[in-house]
């Protein structure tokens, strides 16, 4: 543990009059005294480096109501909507630890930035549509640039930004959207084709086209806008990475006499970035929002610690899973009122700015699956594997021209590709907020205020999310949404 140490005979030097301050006030003058203070500590221990004097301002705090393990989208919401529901200003200490502040590999800033309703599960589409709302309703000041505003800053989203998918959605489907307050119609491919002229309509059945509170937001304006209004809600940062865990068990026996083992995180280690040493963190809380490595924090805590089979043996099913999204230039490329297209072959696309650029991919199958140990991209995934697709669905893309690609990672739910929220059964204080297989941003703002509300009130309020929780993985009872992208 490191602490604050002043070396003894040294303080008098530190504290010097501040000009107009009453008789008696004093304030460091730290910048202006420490080199003069290391060559007196120097001259007392000769031949011996002065690392007595350490800033420790990086350091965590040693108690916090509420320790979240990631920085990205889903954990600053977490920590928006504590701050929000808290009973009275300051009355939960919320940190938030991330272990790259620059977030270069975060999926956060290396998403496509989409949203939709199009889902078939009902606790998606209404998470998508607490999402809109809070995208538009955000404190943004108007006639502002987008990412110069107080608060968390998106870009607007608006009607002509409608997405839809080209034959995956069936009419029960759309049913479902209606009835959970999604505008969504159906349209025949002549329908479709009178709309959008540029689109080719063959081996279109049909068209799924969402109406309103669809399309896409620029992702890194709202990491940004949500990082700098927790702060100013009151919540730490700490740059690091949790190691280690502090935990007490308990023995308890179920009401069909099994017994199953309690624990409860007292403490969090976190190790400090280029560092070898470690802050003990201690704790009430854990929320686990650490996107394609929250499985690792999971079994750092003794999640799936037991014999298979059983509830004790139960890993988290989080894992990372490489995407590539590619960047091509197309002056003969549809319109400004083209929206977000997804084809049934599983490649997409929107556009880009006003320069006639277009982003979009696909994601592999099973077999396609590339490996996840770095970021490099794959440029003959497109040329095979996304090109041919585009091309098909949109003629003029015959002769577009690559620009520019990256990759990043979802935290990708192996069971049923949907969400994990909520209390793990017997890690008692460990919430989860991951493994959303790629609409975990959109999401983010309802999944944020979910997780607070299950951390202060004991239950779900504003939607009912009880089907994500990890309960499921033991069960054997998947969740199934047909519209992942």
């Amino acid at each position: 543990m490191i602490r604050r140490v002043l070396p003894h005979g040294m303080g008098r030097g530190l504290l010097t009059r501040r000009p107009g301050t009453r008789r008696g006030g004093f304030s460091l003058d730290w910048d202006g005294k420490v080199s003069e203070i290391k060559k007196k500590i120097k001259s007392i221990l000769p031949g011996r480096s002065c690392d007595l004097l350490q800033d420790t301002s990086h350091l965590p705090p040693e108690h916090s109501d509420v320790v979240i393990v990631g920085g990205g989208v889903l954990g600053l919401s977490v920590a928006y909507w504590l701050k929000k529901l808290e009973s009275r200003r300051g009355a939960i200490r919320v940190l938030v630890v991330e272990r790259d502040h620059t977030y270069s590999q975060a999926s956060t800033g290396l998403s496509v930035g989409g949203i939709c309703q199009q889902f078939s599960l009902p606790e998606n589409i209404q998470l998508s549509l607490f999402s809109a709302s809070f995208l538009r309703n955000i404190n943004v000041v108007p006639g502002r640039s987008r990412c110069s505003s107080p608060g968390p800053p998106v870009q607007p989203l608006g009607l002509p930004l409608a997405g839809f998918r080209k034959g995956c959605c069936s009419h029960g489907e759309q049913r479902e959207s209606a009835e959970e307050g999604a505008k969504v119609s159906l349209m025949s491919p002549d329908q479709l084709r009178n709309k959008f002229p540029w689109i080719n309509t063959e081996g279109v059945a049909l068209a799924s086209y969402g109406m309103e509170d669809e399309g896409w937001f620029d992702p890194w304006c709202l990491l940004q806008g949500l990082r700098r209004k927790v702060q100013s809600l009151g919540v730490l940062f700490c740059q690091g990475e949790v190691t280690r865990f502090v935990s007490s068990s308990q023995r308890m026996l179920t009401t069909d006499d099994k017994a199953v083992v309690l624990k409860r995180i007292h403490e969090v280690h976190v190790k400090m970035d280029r560092s070898l040493e470690y802050q003990p963190v201690e704790c009430a809380i854990v929320i686990n929002a650490a996107g394609a490595w929250s499985a690792q924090i999971a079994a750092l805590a003794g999640v799936g610690e037991g014999p298979p089979g059983t509830l004790q043996g139960t890993k988290l099913p989080v894992e990372p899973r490489k995407r590539y999204v590619y960047v091509w230039h197309c002056p003969q490329g549809p319109g400004l009122e083209t929206p977000l297209v997804a084809d049934t072959s599983g490649a997409y696309f929107r556009r880009e700015g006003l320069g006639s650029n277009y982003l979009g991919g696909r994601s592999p199958t099973e077999q396609e699956e590339p490996d996840p140990a770095n970021l490099e991209v794959d440029h003959d995934f497109f040329q095979d594997k996304v090109w041919p697709h585009l091309a098909l669905r949109v003629p003029a893309f015959e002769t577009l021209k690559v620009q520019s690609a990256w990759a990043g990672y979802y935290d990708y739910n192996t069971f049923d590709q949907n969400g994990v929220v909520g209390p793990h059964p017997l890690v008692v204080n460990m919430y989860f907020a991951t493994g959303f297989s790629g609409h975990g941003l959109q999401q983010a703002p309802g999944i944020g205020r979910a997780v607070a509300e299950m951390v202060l009130k004991g239950r779900f309020q504003t939607i009912d999310l009880s089907p994500f929780l990890f309960t499921r993985f033991y069960l054997g009872e998947k969740i199934q949404e047909n519209n992942i992208i």
